[in-house]
């Protein structure tokens, strides 16, 4: 793993190169290694950059309402335009994986690269504080312009349906986590504010089972009104 590459794509020189080993060292190769992995780097990076994009967002479209907010943030924090980011940085060929990952294909699943992605950006921010990581959501982000604004994520649109109908935004949880830690399925739910199941999902990550639940969701509701 050539860290001096990644870091000159990042426009970022690291103090610490301990962090940005470990967010690009993927569970499977971690497991066989005993080194850490980039999870929890991972959790770090999704609210660090959900605060960068936030907050230019914030700024920049201010007639906007909260819901068109949350849409467009969405539509930039998703799988697909992270892992893009991901390739144009180069961190596919950066990546410690196992040799059953490197078989798979690991080095350009949008899943893998995606998470890659936000740990990088959390090494990023525990080095050098939030102003170095906005800095590389802004390279990461371009002009802040999602490339298909109507392809709008399960969880928005779920979201969007229930405050339409006087309702407040609904809770998720993971309920399960089943398989060895290279290859996890996660079990998630969506509740109404009161409690009610409304939908459950399954996915290699928490993200996508929660993708999944909504879907179901938004089918059930939308049936229901019909």
């Amino acid at each position: 793993m050539d860290t001096e590459t990644i870091s000159r794509a990042l426009c970022y020189a690291f103090r610490n190169d301990k962090l940005l080993a470990q967010a690009l060292t993927h569970p499977s190769y971690a497991l066989q290694h005993h080194v850490p992995d980039n999870q929890r780097l991972e959790f770090l990076g999704d609210a660090v950059l959900e605060i960068c994009v936030s907050r230019v967002l914030y700024a920049r479209y201010p007639q906007m309402q909260e819901g068109q907010l949350t849409r467009r943030r969405a539509l930039l924090v998703r799988e697909a335009t992270l892992a893009a980011a991901a390739r144009r940085l180069g961190l596919g060929p950066a990546l410690l994986l196992d040799h059953g990952e490197e078989l798979d294909g690991g080095r350009e699943k949008p899943s893998i690269l995606a998470d890659a992605m936000e740990a990088v950006l959390a090494a990023v921010y525990l080095d050098g504080g939030m102003e170095a990581a906005a800095a590389l959501v802004d390279r990461m982000m371009g002009d802040y312009e999602p490339e298909e604004e109507e392809d709008r994520d399960a969880k928005s649109r779920l979201q969007e349906f229930l405050q339409a109908a006087g309702e407040t935004v609904p809770r998720y949880q993971i309920v399960a986590e089943e398989g060895p830690p290279h290859a996890r399925v996660f079990t998630a739910e969506v509740l109404r504010a009161d409690g009610e199941l409304l939908g459950r999902g399954e996915g290699v990550s928490k993200k996508r089972a929660e993708q999944q639940a909504a879907q179901q969701a938004l089918e059930r509701l939308t049936q229901e009104k019909r």
